[in-house]
């Protein structure tokens, strides 16, 4: 800082020839002041919205905490900023807890039908035969939960039961269920999955976790008459949405991610 003043007499600062003010000091830094406080500005956005997307995962297990539904409006609000082609906003909600989350549990858990059984005649999720390099990635992801719980390679029925957990929403208070018209085609699948993730990252920003299940997506007609979805609308997939309960195991499992340099591409 460097302060110009007028000297009296006696030699004492008397006045700033440079400010107009007697006595004040002239911050020579302050020009560049507001670029630098900008920048700390976006640095501190950056880093919690940075925190919001990477402490997303998919959380396994809930507490009972019931979510208020204002909160839950909030959430989807601000998840519908997401993009869509000719802002068709393609996505359909239903919102579900209480009796009504417990009658879709029960209406698929009693079916009878294995999740490796079901029928996926809507779309298909996953290739019809993994191949590298999804299949050691698919795998790695499979071990890393069942080894979190305890559960050997061999040991098919926990596994099962494990799955089966998708269908109560591990636990989580809230259970939503996603359609789509079927008349729409893949770019409106597209901006569906952004606002997936933007429902995901404001919970996140909120304390809250979900877990994305494509589970539900083969259950469609246990489900439409349960949420009355009309015939027109695919089941795309359910969500979970609750508070974590960090005391169970399978909520410590970590998934990686490929390096960079593995799947992009820079050019000039």
């Amino acid at each position: 800082m460097l302060k110009i003043c007028l000297q009296d007499f006696d030699g004492s600062c008397k006045g700033s020839a440079a400010s107009g003010e007697w006595g004040r000091p002239i911050d020579t830094k302050a020009k560049g002041r507001p670029m630098l406080e900008k920048k700390a500005r976006i640095a501190d956005e950056a880093e919690i919205v940075d925190e919001a997307i990477v402490s997303r995962r998919s959380v396994r297990a809930f507490l009972p905490d019931m979510i208020d539904d204002d909160t839950i409006r909030d959430i989807l609000a601000v998840a519908a900023r997401a993009p869509s082609g000719t802002n068709m906003q393609p996505w359909r909600v239903y919102v579900t807890k209480g009796e009504t989350k417990q009658r879709i549990s029960d209406a698929i858990l009693n079916s009878g039908i294995r999740a490796e059984k079901a029928d996926w005649d809507e779309y298909r999720y996953y290739p019809t035969q993994f191949f590298e390099p999804y299949l050691t990635r698919r795998r790695a992801n499979g071990f890393g939960l069942y080894g979190a719980l305890g559960i050997g390679r061999r040991e098919v029925d926990k596994m099962r039961a494990q799955h089966d957990r998708n269908f109560v929403f591990f636990d989580a208070p809230v259970g939503m269920i996603f359609t789509i018209d079927r008349r729409l085609n893949q770019g409106s699948w597209i901006d569906y999955g952004m606002f997936l993730q933007n429902i995901m990252v404001a919970a996140r920003g909120r304390g809250l976790h979900t877990c994305p299940q494509a589970a539900f997506a083969p259950y469609h007609r246990q489900i439409r008459p349960v949420l009355n979805i009309p015939d027109e609308e695919i089941v795309v997939c359910g969500m979970a949405l609750g508070y974590e309960d960090t005391s169970k195991p399978e909520n410590a499992f970590r998934t990686d991610r490929v390096p960079l340099e593995e799947w992009v591409t820079f050019s000039e």
